[in-house]
């Protein structure tokens, strides 16, 4: 069995640590934890490895956020992996700091990211696993929040959030949406 698992981000070091990468973030967290690293490719960062007998095929789009849903549908056409089988990580300024919310569908929510996958895959029937960013910003500062860096006191943190989303994507591929959103929704 194949599964799909898209960290959503923006490419280049001036984002790397900011909150929109959440995302990356986690994949990133979880290949350096299991000894798979992620190579250049067309319209992605990917890697391949195999989990409990699943293949998990990871990308971190190169298309900029906006554009995101351009490499999900072409590696899973390509990949040949049922929607069922796919997995979106982003970060959500509706969640607390560190939060985790797993859905088997659902609304884009205002995240372009995930409206532009909806577009292109003509479905909201997908599942996705939010990170929660938090909201702390003024009255028309939500792009300087999202793009901006975490915090200190929410870097020392970080790890161990996200090594539990590292652990409900590979609960989503090993036991399922309803078991992984039982065992790690909050």
């Amino acid at each position: 069995m194949k599964f799909l698992l898209v960290g959503l981000g923006n490419i280049g070091a001036e984002y790397a640590l900011t909150r929109h990468n959440a995302g990356f973030m986690v994949l990133d967290r979880l290949a350096a934890q299991n000894g798979f690293s992620f190579s250049l490719n067309r319209l992605a960062y990917t890697a391949k490895w195999s989990y409990k007998g699943k293949q998990l095929f990871f990308i971190k789009p190169t298309t900029y956020m906006n554009l995101s849903g351009k490499a999900v549908q072409s590696y899973m056409r390509q990949e040949n992996i049922p929607v069922e089988n796919l997995l979106v990580i982003t970060d959500d300024k509706d969640l607390p700091f560190g939060k985790l919310r797993m859905k088997p569908k659902g609304s884009p929510g205002g995240h372009n990211g995930l409206k532009h996958i909806d577009e292109v895959l003509g479905t909201q029937q997908y599942a996705r696993l939010r990170f929660g960013i938090g909201n702390d910003f003024a009255r028309g500062r939500q792009a300087d929040f999202v793009l901006g860096q975490f915090p200190e006191a929410e870097l020392a943190e970080l790890p161990q959030h996200l090594d539990k989303a590292g652990d409900a994507i590979l609960a989503f591929c090993t036991m399922g949406i309803q078991n992984a959103m039982n065992n790690f929704n909050q």
